[in-house]
C-alpha cells in the first residue's frame, strides 16, 4: 500500500454508498440539458441540477462533467444548466424544481479570471464557450447562478463548489473591486460549500440530503464550509497565537477549532488579513488540519479539514466514468477552445507540493499527489484513439498540474501527517520527498507502445528543480516527449522575488539547460526552451526586473508574450499584494516582514517593459527608468547594453498614443461591487 492510499483508509471509500436508486439504467449519453433530453431518458424530474458557467463537455478536463457523472454512478438524476442567461430566474427552471439540491460552480476559472487581465481590461474571448465568444458568464458567477437558483425555487438547497467557490471560501481580497469580499458562501446565501476536489464530499451531501438530512446537519463532512454555532465543547484557539508556544501544545484536532480575524477585522486591517491567509495556509494538510472558524457579522463561517485525497483506485473510478468525450450536441459544430485544447491530452495526476505563491493549485487541489494507475491511463488514451473525431495518433499532452510529479509522496506517512511547510521543494527539496522519476519514466514507455499512438507531448510545465535530480527523465523527455520547444517557468532571475514566491534559484534552471541541451544534442535534436517570466510579482524591485531584463538579453531571449502578476483570490502572493506583509513568515503586530507590492500602473508597466526590453515602443519608458536608476551605460547600440540611444521613426510613446485601443483593451472601472462601467475620458 502506498503512502496516499495507507493515509486514505479512513476516508469513506467514494463507491461506498448503497445506489439512490436501484434500477440499473444505462448511463445517459450525456447529462440532459432540456425536458425533452429528460423525457427520452424517461425522467420526469431531476434529482439534482448543476450550474456552471462552462460549456457542457462531457470529459473529465471539465469539473462538472466529473461531478454530474460520479452523482450519475450513485444513482442520482442529474441535469446539466450550462451558461445560462442570469438576467431573470426563468432559465435555472428549464429542468423543473431539482428533489435534492442545486450544485453551482463558476466553471473551470474563476470568473473574473476569465473575464479580466491582470489589469482589470476585459478579455474579448472566453476560452470555455462556443466560439469562444465572450461574456456568456456575468462578473462573480458563482454568486449570481445562486441567488438566480433561489428566486427559481426558494426552498431548494443550493450546495457551491469548483475554483471560485474554493479560493473565496473565506473572506478574501478581491482585485477587481480593490476591497476585502466576504465569503462567497455569505453573499450568494447558499447552504453549503463544498471547497478542493470534492468527490468524496459531494456524493456524502447528495445520499445524506437523500436520506432527509438538512444541510445545516452536514457539518461533519470534510472540504465544507457552512454557517454554525461553535460547540460548547470545542476549545478555540486564536490565531494570533499561532506563531507561539501554544501551537506546538498537545491538542486532539476534534476538540480545537482556530478562530481567524474576522470578515470585519481583516477589512480593515491588512496585517490581519495577511495573519489569517498564514493560518489557511498552514491548515492545509489533511493530515493534521483543524477546523477553522470566521465570523461574518452575527455568523460564524464554519470551515472543516480539507478532503482526504483520492486513492488511486478512486481516481481510476472517476476517470473510468462513462464520459461521452464529446461538448454537448446542442452546440452543433460550434469550436469550444479549451475541448480543442485539451481533447488528445491525458491527465494522470492532481496536486502540486512546489507551493509557488501566485498559484492556486495548492489552495484547490492541495499539495499531496493523487495520481491514476497505468492501466487507467492507458485505458484513456485507447478511448482517445477510437473516440475522438479526426485523431491523429498525437497524444497532445501527459501530465497535470505539473508534468513530473507522477506518484511522487512524502517517503513517511508519519511525517507527512504532522507537516505544515507550504511547500515540499522550497527552500530546498525536502529530504522525506521521494523523487523519482522511475514510475514516470515507465508510464511514457508503455504510452508509447499503444497501438495507432505516433507521438507523445509533455505540455504541461515541468518542474525542472525535481528533474535534474533523474537524468533519466531528461534524456526521456527530450528524446519522444518534446516537438521543437518545451515552455518551463523559472519566473525571474533574481533572489528577492524568487524567495516571495517560493521558487528555486535560477542555477537550478542552468543546470536543467545544460542537461536539456546534452540530451537534444545526443538524440540529435534540434530542441530550445523557453523560459516564462513574471513581472511585477509582490517583493520585485525595478532593479530586479533591470537585472532580469540583462539576463534576457545576454541569453538572447525575446519574450513574445508578457505574464504580469494577477492577484488571484487567497493566494499567498495576493496577501502580499494587499497587506504589504509577508505570511510566509510570522505576522505579528510590528513586527512583520514587509513586502513591496507593485500596484502603480505606470511601475506594472515598467515591468513588463523589462521583460519586452527588445520592443522599441518601450525604449522611451527604459530609457527614462534607467538615467533615474543611475544606469546610463545601459544605453546604447553596444552587444552589452540594453537599450539604443536613439528611437527610430513610427515607434515609442508617440506612435503608440495614436494606435487605436481595441474596446476590449480599454481600462475598466468597477463599482464596489465589482459590477464594469466604462472609464471616464
Amino acid at each position: 500500500m502506498d503512502a496516499m492510499n495507507a493515509r486514505a483508509h479512513s476516508a469513506n471509500p467514494l463507491m461506498s454508498s448503497p445506489r439512490h436508486r436501484s434500477d440499473s439504467a444505462p448511463a445517459a449519453p450525456f447529462l440532459p440539458m432540456s425536458r425533452a433530453e429528460m423525457t427520452a431518458l424517461g425522467w420526469d424530474a431531476c434529482d439534482i441540477v448543476l450550474v456552471t458557467g462552462d460549456a457542457y463537455v462531457d470529459h473529465p478536463s471539465f469539473g462538472m462533467a466529473i461531478v454530474g457523472r460520479l452523482l450519475e454512478s450513485q444513482g442520482f438524476r442529474v441535469g446539466i444548466i450550462a451558461q445560462p442567461d442570469w438576467q431573470s430566474a426563468e432559465p435555472f427552471k428549464a429542468l423543473g424544481k431539482p428533489a435534492l439540491f442545486f450544485g453551482v460552480t463558476g466553471g473551470n476559472m474563476d470568473s473574473m479570471v476569465n473575464r479580466y487581465t491582470a489589469d482589470r481590461r476585459l478579455r474579448h474571448d472566453d476560452a470555455y464557450t462556443p466560439g469562444g465568444e465572450g461574456g456568456r458568464r456575468p462578473d462573480r458567477c458563482t454568486l449570481v447562478y445562486a441567488q438566480r437558483c433561489r428566486e427559481a425555487f426558494k426552498d431548494v438547497p443550493i450546495v457551491l463548489g469548483g475554483i471560485e467557490a474554493s479560493l473565496r471560501r473565506i473572506a478574501h481580497y478581491d482585485h477587481w473591486s480593490e476591497k476585502v469580499r466576504r465569503s462567497v458562501l455569505a453573499d450568494a446565501k447558499a447552504d453549503l460549500l463544498l471547497y478542493g476536489n470534492a468527490e468524496r464530499a459531494v456524493v456524502e451531501v447528495a445520499h445524506r440530503l437523500a436520506a432527509g438530512e438538512a444541510p445545516r446537519d452536514l457539518d461533519s463532512i470534510r472540504g465544507v464550509a457552512l454557517f454554525r454555532r461553535v460547540p460548547d465543547h470545542v476549545t478555540e484557539l486564536r490565531a494570533d497565537d499561532l506563531d507561539s508556544a501554544d501551537e506546538g501544545a498537545a491538542r486532539r484536532p476534534g476538540d480545537t477549532v482556530i478562530r481567524l480575524p474576522a470578515y470585519e477585522q481583516v477589512e480593515q486591517d491588512r496585517e490581519a488579513y495577511a495573519r489569517a491567509s498564514r493560518v489557511l495556509h498552514r491548515e492545509s494538510n489533511p493530515g493534521n488540519a483543524r477546523p477553522l472558524v470566521q465570523r461574518h457579522g452575527d455568523r460564524d463561517l464554519w470551515l472543516n479539514p480539507p478532503p482526504i485525497p483520492l486513492t488511486t483506485p478512486e481516481m481510476d473510478t472517476v476517470y473510468d466514468l462513462p464520459y461521452s468525450r464529446a461538448p454537448h450536441p446542442s452546440y452543433g459544430d460550434a469550436k469550444i477552445p479549451a475541448w480543442e485544447m485539451i481533447k488528445s491530452s491525458v491527465t494522470i495526476m492532481r496536486g502540486c507540493f512546489g507551493g509557488c505563491t501566485f498559484c492556486s493549485i495548492t489552495e484547490h487541489e492541495g499539495r499531496i499527489i493523487q495520481s491514476r494507475s497505468e492501466g487507467s491511463i492507458l485505458r484513456e488514451i485507447e478511448q482517445i484513439r477510437d473516440k475522438t473525431p479526426g485523431f491523429k495518433g498525437v497524444i497532445s499532452d501527459i501530465g497535470g498540474p505539473t508534468a513530473n510529479m507522477y506518484r511522487m509522496a512524502c517517503k513517511d506517512p508519519k511525517v507527512e501527517a504532522a507537516c505544515r511547510r507550504p511547500s515540499c521543494v522550497f527552500p530546498d527539496i525536502c529530504p522525506n520527498l521521494n523523487t523519482s522519476h522511475d514510475d514516470l519514466i515507465r508510464l511514457y514507455r508503455k504510452v508509447r507502445e499503444v497501438k495507432g499512438i505516433k507521438k507523445v507531448m509533455v505540455a504541461s510545465g515541468v518542474r525542472y528543480d525535481l528533474a535534474v535530480k533523474s537524468p533519466a527523465y531528461i534524456k526521456e523527455l527530450v528524446t519522444h516527449h518534446v516537438g521543437g520547444y518545451l515552455k518551463i517557468a523559472p519566473e525571474h532571475t533574481e533572489r528577492g522575488p524568487l524567495d516571495k514566491m517560493m521558487k528555486p534559484g535560477i542555477g537550478a534552471y542552468d543546470r536543467f539547460k545544460q542537461m536539456f541541451d546534452a540530451a537534444a544534442k545526443q538524440a540529435g535534436k534540434e530542441y530550445y526552451l523557453i523560459p516564462y517570466f513574471i513581472a511585477a510579482h509582490p517583493g520585485t524591485t525595478d532593479e530586479d526586473m533591470m537585472n532580469l531584463a540583462i539576463w534576457l538579453k545576454q541569453n538572447r531571449y525575446r519574450a513574445d508574450q508578457v505574464q504580469t502578476f494577477l492577484p488571484s483570490p487567497m493566494a499567498t502572493a495576493t496577501a502580499m499584494y494587499h497587506s504589504g506583509v509577508n505570511p510566509l513568515r510570522g505576522v505579528r503586530r510590528g513586527a512583520s516582514e514587509k513586502v513591496e507590492a507593485i500596484k502603480g500602473l505606470k511601475q506594472r508597466r515598467l515591468h513588463k517593459a523589462f521583460l519586452r526590453y527588445h520592443d522599441p515602443d518601450n525604449w522611451p519608458l527604459l530609457r527614462e527608468a534607467l538615467k533615474r536608476m543611475g544606469r546610463d551605460d545601459l544605453i546604447g547600440s553596444k552587444p552589452d547594453q540594453l537599450v539604443p540611444a536613439h528611437q527610430p521613426p513610427g515607434t515609442g510613446k508617440a506612435a503608440a498614443a495614436h494606435r487605436p485601443l481595441r474596446r476590449a483593451d480599454r481600462p475598466r472601472r468597477f463599482t464596489t461591487k465589482g459590477v464594469p462601467f466604462p472609464a471616464k475620458k
